[in-house]
C-alpha cells in the first residue's frame, strides 16, 4: 500500500514540474516536446538526481529523500517559502510508519473565541481545518447571509463557491483567486492529515462534479495563511470592498478565524455599518420577511 504522504508529495512534485519551462531554469527546449513543462530527466539533472530515483519519488514509492535532497529539488524546482516547507512537510511525514487509527476529534471553537466574534464590530467567522463554517458574528450573517439557511455538512466554503447553482455569482474578476485561496488552505489541510474522511469527502465530490475544481486543485497550491480584498455587491447597500486576513486559533491543525475590515470612517465603512443596520431591523422582523445571501 501506498504510504498516503509518499503519495502527495509525488503529486505535488509532478505539479511544480509541470509548472516550470525549459528556458524558466536556463535550458533549451530542444525539439517537440510531449509533455507540459520540464522532463523528469531534466529536472533530476537539475537537482543532481538519478532519473529513476526522481521518478520513484512521483511515483510515491519508498523512497525517503534526505534534506540534502529536498533542498536540491526545492532550487530545481524554484519553490517560494510556503512550497519549500510544504515539501519538507511531506516528505518527513513520508519517512515516519503510517498511524493505524489517526486520532480525529471533533471541531470546536471555544466559549472565549465565541465571546470575541459577539463583541467585534467587524465581520468575522471561524473556519475549521477543512473550511467547515464553525462559527460566525452578526456581522457576518449581515454581510454573508444567515448560515443557518444551509445544511450542516453544506456549510463549507469550498462546497459553497463551487455551487452550480451559484453559477451567476462567479462574474466577479476575483472569482478564481478566490478560489485558489480556498484551495490553498485546503491542500495544507490534506498535507496534514491525507486520509481525513472530511477532506477525502468534499475534495471527491468536487473532483467529481466541478471541471473547474479538478483544474485548480491540480495546480497543487498550498497556502498557509491569506489575505486580500474582496468586493460584495450588496443590492440594499451598493457595492462594499473589504480586506480579509486569516488569523490562526489554537490547534495543530487549528481552525482559523476569517476577518473582513475596511478602513474606518471610509465610504465603505459607511456601507457596512448600513448593512448591519438593515440586518437588524431584518432580525427583529417576521421569518417570512427575511431575505439570505450565500455564506461566502
Amino acid at each position: 500500500m501506498t504510504h498516503p504522504y509518499a503519495r502527495e508529495l509525488g503529486d505535488f512534485l509532478r505539479a511544480r514540474r509541470s509548472r516550470l519551462s525549459p528556458r524558466d531554469v536556463g535550458l533549451e527546449p530542444g525539439g517537440r516536446r510531449k509533455v507540459t513543462g520540464l522532463r523528469r530527466e531534466e529536472l533530476a539533472l537539475l537537482a543532481g538526481l538519478s532519473t529513476d530515483y526522481y521518478q520513484r519519488m512521483e511515483q510515491g514509492r519508498e523512497v525517503r529523500p534526505s534534506d540534502d535532497v529536498l533542498d536540491a529539488l526545492a532550487g530545481a524546482l524554484v519553490l517560494d517559502d510556503d512550497e519549500r516547507r510544504h515539501l519538507f512537510a511531506l516528505a518527513h511525514a513520508a519517512r515516519r510508519p503510517m498511524p493505524e487509527r489517526p486520532e480525529r476529534g471533533p471541531e470546536h471553537v471555544p466559549a472565549s473565541t465565541r465571546r470575541l466574534l459577539r463583541v467585534m464590530d467587524t465581520p468575522a467567522v471561524v473556519l475549521g481545518r477543512h473550511l467547515d463554517l464553525l462559527a460566525w458574528n452578526p456581522m457576518a450573517e449581515a454581510l454573508l447571509g444567515d448560515p443557518r439557511d444551509y445544511p450542516a455538512d453544506r456549510l463549507n466554503m469550498l462546497l459553497l463557491l463551487f455551487d452550480d447553482t451559484r453559477t451567476a455569482e462567479r462574474t466577479c474578476p476575483d472569482w478564481e483567486g478566490q478560489a485558489l485561496d480556498y484551495i490553498g488552505l485546503m491542500r495544507a489541510a490534506v498535507a496534514a492529515d491525507p486520509t481525513h474522511p472530511r477532506a477525502t469527502a468534499i475534495v471527491g465530490e468536487l473532483s467529481i462534479r466541478s471541471a473547474e475544481f479538478r483544474r485548480l486543485w491540480a495546480r497543487h497550491d498550498v497556502r498557509v495563511s491569506v489575505s486580500g480584498t474582496k468586493t460584495f455587491r450588496i443590492p440594499e447597500a451598493g457595492d462594499i470592498t473589504l480586506d480579509w486576513d486569516t488569523y490562526p486559533l489554537p490547534g495543530n491543525p487549528g481552525p482559523v478565524m476569517l476577518v473582513f475590515t475596511t478602513e474606518p470612517g471610509s465610504a465603505d465603512a459607511d456601507r457596512l455599518q448600513l448593512l448591519a443596520s438593515l440586518h437588524a431591523t431584518r432580525s427583529a422582523a417576521p421569518v417570512t420577511s427575511r431575505t439570505s445571501r450565500s455564506p461566502r
